[in-house]
């Protein structure tokens, strides 16, 4: 039986990983949590761009589609698949089409907080990982404000704990509340 693929995403400091931690332990079925920086900074060796230049086109997309391969992987073989890191809608094809090709319900998730004040102050909070400029954090929640088509698939992070938002998550996800079709 195929499992589904879940993208969790968002500005940095949304709770992402955490959430997709959280879901994927209390997931009934199998599920596996595929993290995006994972298939940057630990597997590009050599020739290696930060994602959030504009020379790095060309890397985000073919990091995008190796992520997407390996999500419909796992969901082939009936894992509930939670992928977390920055994936805007600008990169939904490749998850689109391995989604649509191995019959893969595809759920999105857009972890925004109320404001870029709350992202930022969470992403100071946190330990020394991930992305911690305020340029980059500031742009990334401009880039995720205002998600169009798709403002349905936003869910506000800010005022609950990542506990909370997880629980209500599941219970939205259960009900198809964030599936792409």
């Amino acid at each position: 039986m195929a499992g589904s693929v879940l993208i969790l995403t968002g500005p940095p400091g949304a709770g992402k990983s955490t959430v997709a931690d959280i879901l994927a332990r209390q997931s009934e079925s199998p599920a596996a949590h595929l993290h995006t920086d994972d298939f940057y900074d630990r597997y590009i060796k050599s020739g290696y761009v930060l994602p959030w230049l504009p020379e790095s086109q060309k890397q985000n997309e073919t990091v995008t589609r190796a992520i997407a391969a390996a999500a419909c992987a796992y969901a082939v073989g009936g894992y509930l698949t939670i992928i977390d890191g920055i994936v805007g809608p600008w990169f939904l094809t490749p998850f689109s089409e391995a989604a649509s090709a191995g019959n893969i319900p595809l759920h999105y998730v857009v972890l925004r907080p109320a404001s870029a004040d709350i992202s930022f102050a969470r992403v100071q909070a946190r330990g020394t990982h991930g992305l911690k400029a305020e340029e980059p954090v500031r742009d990334l929640f401009r880039q995720f404000a205002d998600l169009g088509a798709l403002e349905q698939h936003a869910f506000d992070s800010g005022a609950m704990s990542a506990e909370e938002t997880a629980r209500a998550l599941a219970g939205r996800i259960a009900k198809n509340e964030f599936r792409l079709d």
